[in-house]
């Protein structure tokens, strides 16, 4: 049964693709929804020695070690206080499980391809490396991140860039 969707996202179809949008602060992100496991509240993390701001520390979720990323920290929004609204969206991406902190989840949308827009060239401003585009609906601004280009990016360090090639 192929339902309409109230928020002016498209009914799922051939030519569309289902996203996971989230906030950081007051903007609005979507991640393809294929990457996403599973989401869950923020809880305590293990934190690592030496390791870039952006990651937490680890989580122990059900045997497996999982590193958390905190988006805020990694898109340079500063620091935000945790809240029951915080949320940690866990993905599988190149075979590997790691997790997302961001502030809250919004909803799953479908986008077909002519929704979304390039994003605009910075120039060496701003890294738009990781950003598919910008996608509109409605009266929401949605950016569209390639998610796995960014958490497989060398400069996340998390996963063997040998493990891409395979």
């Amino acid at each position: 049964m192929n339902e309409e969707r109230n928020n002016g996202a498209l009914p799922r179809s051939e030519d569309s693709q289902e996203y996971l949008t989230f906030t950081l602060g007051d903007e609005e992100y979507g991640i393809d929804i294929l990457k996403v496991q599973e989401i869950r509240g923020y809880d305590a993390v293990t934190k690592i020695a030496n390791s870039p701001t952006f990651i937490k520390g680890v989580i122990n979720m059900r045997g497996v070690i999982v590193p958390i990323i905190d988006m805020r920290l990694k898109f340079n929004l500063g620091q935000v206080e945790y809240d029951a609204f915080t949320v940690v969206i866990i993905l599988n991406i190149a075979g590997r499980v790691l997790g997302i902190v961001v502030d809250g989840v919004s909803d799953v949308i479908a986008l077909s391809r002519e929704q979304v827009r390039p994003a605009p060239e910075f120039g060496a401003v701003l890294d738009t490396d990781y950003i598919d585009g910008l996608a509109t609906l409605d009266e929401r601004m949605i950016i569209m991140v390639d998610i796995e280009r960014l958490m497989t990016s060398s400069e996340m360090g998390l996963v063997e860039q040998s493990q891409l090639t395979a």
